[in-house]
């Protein structure tokens, strides 16, 4: 926002003896006249453009004397600033990446999509500030990425444009087959489709346990029950609670058949329906043992009211400070005033010079 004030104001007061005294003294100057006994020759005679020019003469004086007064009363310019003075929270988000999160059961602006795009979609929003969302500007978010395995993709940090480019990397696991198509990471490939929920949060406390902040949340967003990993969700969640670390767990879909794309035996791109199980009871868990909450996501918009359910729950205390940076502007009065005052002082005392 752009600023403006005079620094000095009261300077302000002599433009009204400086333009009082200057129309007088014109008015004076005009009723000077010069005695003569018949003036009839000549009013016939033509105006010429220096007596047409000598009546602003004064008035280059009051505007020089005006922007003199102007400059004295030191006109400032600058760009006011609202500055936030925050304590921000610390936020890791485990995204869960299986196997399951392929199913397409979510539609966004008309389109099927599978459960992580749709999960990645509103996370970028409520990080950003898009749509429903004021954005995350001033809390560290981290990201952790699981499926059989959990990977700390991003730790906490307050530059978001990089955690939202790592987000953008998170990727079902898909199966690297040869050129007879066949599937040579099969072992690998079939761990990955797995749920390590405790592992993703034992990860996420690891990450969070140190920071120094007024409040450390884990937004735990998966579609399944936990299938892997080495460390049980319950023990993840009793070492949450003892670093004082709130988990909130979002459940994406629901128990029952969901449609999953596939291929058939002639190659085409097919939907299947497949179950799937959503374990409510142990997300639950999860959450009423650090104090969090429990979520469930059955579609795009539900999901998009948890996330701004927990923007509100979790806000960022602030304080505001408007900050202004000025700079001095009188030298582009002072200048041109001293230069207007003195051209009526040279002018006046040679070519429109008048009689006494």
């Amino acid at each position: 926002m752009n600023a403006f004030q005079f620094r000095d104001p009261v300077w302000l007061l002599l433009l009204i003896p400086v333009i009082g005294s200057s129309l007088l003294s014109i008015r004076r100057d005009r009723n000077s006249t010069v005695l003569y006994s018949n003036v009839e020759l000549l009013k016939g005679l033509p105006v010429t453009l220096a007596q047409q020019l000598k009546r602003f003469l004064p008035w280059l004086k009051i505007g020089g004397l005006t922007l003199i007064v102007l400059a004295l009363a030191r006109p400032q310019s600058g760009r006011e600033e609202f500055r936030i003075r925050t304590e921000g929270i610390a936020i890791e988000m485990c995204i869960d990446r299986s196997g399951s999160m392929r199913a397409l059961d979510f539609p966004v602006d008309g389109e099927q999509v599978n459960r992580l795009a749709a999960v990645k979609r509103v996370f970028h929003q409520f990080v950003a500030g898009e749509g429903d969302f004021d954005g995350r500007p001033d809390d560290l978010i981290g990201l952790v990425a699981f499926g059989g395995f959990a990977d700390a993709k991003c730790p906490p940090t307050l530059d978001h444009g990089a955690l939202l480019d790592i987000l953008d990397t998170v990727e079902i696991p898909e199966p690297v087959v040869d050129k007879h198509g066949r599937i040579i990471n099969e072992q690998l490939w079939q761990e990955e489709q797995a749920t390590a929920i405790g592992d993703a949060i034992a990860v996420g406390v690891d990450r969070l346990k140190d920071i120094k902040s007024k409040s450390r949340v884990i937004l735990l967003l998966s579609d399944g029950e936990n299938t892997a990993g080495v460390v049980q969700p319950e023990e993840a969640a009793n070492a949450a609670a003892e670093f004082g670390i709130r988990i909130y767990t979002i459940g994406v879909g629901t128990t029952g058949m969901a449609p999953y794309p596939t291929t058939d035996a002639f190659g085409r791109n097919i939907l299947r329906a497949q179950p799937v199980r959503l374990d409510e009871d142990s997300l639950k868990m999860l959450s009423q043992k650090t104090g969090g909450r429990y979520f469930n996501a059955q579609n795009a918009e539900a999901l998009t009211e948890v996330y701004a359910e927990i923007d509100r729950l979790e806000k960022t205390e602030t304080e505001g400070r408007v900050y202004t940076e000025y700079r001095e502007m009188f030298q582009w009065l002072m200048l041109p005033g001293l230069g207007f005052v003195l051209l009526q002082v040279v002018l006046a005392a040679t070519r429109f010079r008048g009689l006494p």
